[in-house]
């Protein structure tokens, strides 16, 4: 009787499945092109379009399509990566495949995080991913504000994400960070911060929600007047070096934009909350080899800011 019921059960019928298969499928969503699929799984780029022909007759789903000169996921394999990649994961911890080893994996290592914080980051970050892993890819991804399915999509493998922004899942601390006043070089040097806020126009972030700092002068009684307002975070501080005017903005992203612009940096005038950059990680990636090695990784990016 006890046959009976498990004759048919999805893991007998496994037994029918082609399963070399799913490497090369999660290779091929993660990369979203075939040649680049190919290259990472050791397969010539024929074998690969034949391989995506099985595993569309497989899961029903053509799993991609081909948009412009790329190629886009269908929602059914946008669903697949995360599953299919922590059960390949867990699959290779049962067979005693050897640990993460950063010298030889060619993984893609994928990073969610604001344009402005990868600007903080990026550049060291890429830096010793290319000393300390050398064969695999750093992949950031910007987003603007995170959803839930942020933390657990498209292969991500952390989140860095802003203090203010809500997480469903656990965080910790990478760095932490402060508002200032940035202005133009040529601003009187003995005026104040305040001073700067209220004589001299501002540039500010256009967007739906009032930036933050702006409600804590409203409720100072600061004066001030908005001169100019940008869609890109980024394009501020370079707006008010060459423009002239004042902002206000995370000291970090102000200190990395003055190796490239010539800026005047002052202490925001009133207490202010935090300002920290947290991790959160993917909940459903299952390497923790991986997982340790990325946040020592980038606690020493942090440490180098």
């Amino acid at each position: 009787m006890g046959e009976e019921g498990t004759t048919g059960s999805g893991l007998d019928r496994l037994a029918s499945v082609n399963l070399n298969l799913l490497v090369p499928l999660l290779a091929l969503l993660e990369e979203r092109s075939v040649t680049r699929a190919a290259e990472r799984v050791g397969l010539s780029q024929p074998a690969m379009s034949h391989a995506l022909t099985r595993m569309r007759r497989l899961l029903g789903d053509d799993l991609v399509v081909r948009q412009g000169t790329g190629l886009t996921l269908t929602p059914r394999a946008l669903e697949l990566i995360a599953p299919l990649r922590s059960a390949l994961e867990q699959t290779a911890h049962i067979v005693n495949f050897p640990c993460f080893d950063p010298a030889t994996d060619r993984r893609v290592i994928t990073i969610a995080l604001t344009n402005s914080t990868a600007f903080v980051v990026g550049p060291r970050l890429a830096q010793l991913v290319a000393e300390r892993a050398p064969h695999a890819t750093l992949r950031l991804r910007t987003i603007t504000v995170p959803t839930e399915d942020t933390f657990t999509d498209r292969g991500v493998d952390v989140v860095l994400l802003s203090e203010g922004h809500f997480s469903p899942y656990p965080r910790e601390r990478l760095y932490n960070d402060r508002c200032v006043v940035m202005a133009a070089p040529d601003t009187p040097p003995e005026a104040s911060a305040l001073d700067l806020l209220t004589t001299q126009p501002h540039v500010v972030v256009d967007t739906e929600r009032r930036v933050f700092p702006y409600s804590v002068l409203d409720e100072m009684g600061v004066t001030y007047r908005v001169g100019q307002l940008s869609s890109d975070f980024l394009l501020v501080p370079f707006l008010v070096a060459r423009a002239g005017g004042v902002a206000l903005l995370r000291y970090r992203v102000a200190a990395a934009m003055r190796t490239l612009a010539d800026l005047r940096i002052e202490e925001f005038p009133f207490p202010l909350p935090g300002l920290g950059i947290d991790m959160v990680w993917n909940p459903r990636l299952a390497d923790q080899y991986f997982m340790e090695w990325l946040r020592t990784l980038l606690f020493d990016v942090a440490t180098d800011l």
